[in-house]
């Protein structure tokens, strides 16, 4: 098998991927963001690139998974401030229940490897 650095990275890219969606839930869960905040925050904790969280933002709209309201800045143009609907509450909910099962079975199968 080849232990070469592309299938961890791509390994890593999978996982972040997995995660994206739990991981907007959560900071939306905290409080209300704009996708730029979100986009920031993911990008400083797991390297996720701001590409990603505006067509996942769109889609989250369209399941009524979040809404937003538009506020005016003093530098540009009008921000987007995103908040959980109750469906986006409820998924947020069910998808960190399923990720706490997850983890503990995986934690449980690799454990400590020492």
């Amino acid at each position: 098998m080849n232990d070469s650095t592309t299938g961890s990275d791509s390994i890593q890219v999978q996982l972040k991927k997995g995660a994206l969606e739990l991981c907007v839930l959560a900071l939306l869960s905290r409080k209300e963001s704009y996708a730029y905040e979100i986009s920031s925050t993911l990008a400083e904790a797991v390297g996720m690139g701001e590409s990603t969280i505006y067509p996942l933002m769109r889609r989250m709209q369209k399941e009524g998974l979040v809404q937003f309201r538009l506020a005016e800045t003093s530098t540009g143009p009008s921000r987007k401030y995103y908040t959980l609907t109750h469906a986006g509450r409820r998924r947020f909910e069910k998808q960190r229940s399923e990720w706490t099962n997850f983890m503990t079975a995986v934690n449980g199968i690799v454990g400590d490897s020492q």
